[in-house]
């Protein structure tokens, strides 16, 4: 909320800037100004949204670092939040005179005949309005929870036996729950999850979580009734992925899904490390999801943006020659180097907890790794 209202308030302060000072191309810089924003050399002077865009997207067509959007984007008045924009609006590129001359790149948005306005305020799902990152990919994750952080695996709810005295549980059979929610309602959905290895910090080497296998879905049918040891809840799974057993942990599943940010670089700095990747895979690509050792204690929150650096391999140094006949006898001896780290990708912040968090790799020019640095981009 901190960072939206210092969004709001930039843009405030973008209205009072006259149109008339609108360069005569406003494509075009005025000769002999420049910008501190890393503007697109093909930056285009207009661009009309599609379906299946996303903010990040976007702003690749505008800028060489994404991340830098809210310091050019300008909403007419019609427009009151900074996250929504649709299909068929029309985004313009002007250039205006900053207080000391400079002439500055502002993004205008024009609203587009694909979205109706009326005078009341109207509420449109999510997935209509064109969002940060991919709303599919993040929605399907937090639907299927990857990570159990430390501070929640004592306290989820889990699954004291299987009904039919059976070891295993499938779709459509029973559950017999302890500490679900006070208050949850008859149909309430949990996602079951089984938890699996440490995720170890590789810097502290602190325990921060747990890898969390999700095994299916299940909803409440009975609320816990009696008291103590026998207050247990019932449940059927609805859905199964893999086996269910007893001890596998109960998580509310959101109500929505936290997509709806503006991407930032933090204001402080941040230096961590990948953890894990979801999925099971060695190399990690576009649009997995990964997990870093920094979070809410280190200032991260959803829309922060970070680069990933690929650590430098390890070679040995021959000397001049390199691996000729003349040096292949100095393997031995040959002192070994690490290579430096190189930018090799960006990754995402869409859900924080108190020392870890969950985020999307939003590219990458190169494979990366788990033990890859993640910091200011």
């Amino acid at each position: 909320m901190k960072n939206l209202r210092r969004f709001l308030g930039l843009l405030a302060l973008g209205a009072l800037v006259s149109m008339s000072t609108l360069a005569d191309d406003p494509a075009t810089p005025a000769p002999g100004r420049s910008t501190s924003v890393p503007l697109s050399p093909d930056a285009p002077s207009s661009y009309t949204v599609q379906r299946g865009d996303t903010l990040w997207g976007i702003a690749s067509k505008y800028l060489t670092q994404p991340w830098y959007w809210p310091e050019i984007w300008y909403l007419n008045p019609a427009i009151q939040n900074p996250h929504r924009i649709y299909p068929g609006d029309t985004l313009h590129l002007v250039y205006v005179a900053g207080a000391n001359g400079e002439m500055r790149p502002e993004i205008h948005v024009e609203r587009g005949n694909e979205v109706r306005l009326s005078p009341q305020v109207r509420e449109l799902p999510i997935s209509e309005a064109i969002t940060a990152i991919p709303f599919e990919i993040v929605a399907a994750f937090m639907s299927k929870p990857s990570v159990v952080p430390k501070e929640e695996s004592d306290k989820l709810p889990y699954v004291v036996a299987i009904g039919n005295s059976q070891i295993a549980a499938g779709m459509n059979d029973t559950l017999y729950a302890r500490g679900l929610p006070a208050g949850a309602e008859v149909g309430t959905r949990f996602s079951v999850v089984h938890v699996g290895d440490k995720l170890i910090d590789p810097d502290n080497h602190k325990l921060l979580g747990y890898q969390g296998i999700y095994t299916g879905r299940a909803r409440l049918e009975r609320g816990a009734e009696g008291s103590g040891k026998n207050a247990l809840a019932k449940l059927v799974l609805t859905e199964s992925a893999r086996e269910t057993l007893a001890g596998d942990r109960l998580v509310t599943e959101p109500l929505d899904v936290p997509v709806d940010f503006v991407p930032h670089a933090p204001s402080q700095q941040v230096h961590g490390r990948v953890m894990s990747v979801i999925g099971g895979v060695n190399v990690i690509g576009q649009y997995q999801v990964v997990v870093i050792n920094r979070g809410k204690h280190d200032g991260l929150e959803p829309g922060h943006v970070l680069g990933i650096w690929e650590l430098g391999e390890k070679t040995k140094d021959r000397g001049p020659g390199g691996l000729t006949t003349s040096n292949q006898f100095k393997e031995v001896t040959a002192k070994t180097v690490t290579l430096p780290n190189e930018l090799a990708g960006t990754f995402m912040v869409f859900k924080t907890y108190e020392h870890l968090s969950y985020g999307l790799v939003m590219n990458a020019s190169s494979a990366l790794h788990v033990g890859d640095i993640v910091k200011n981009p």
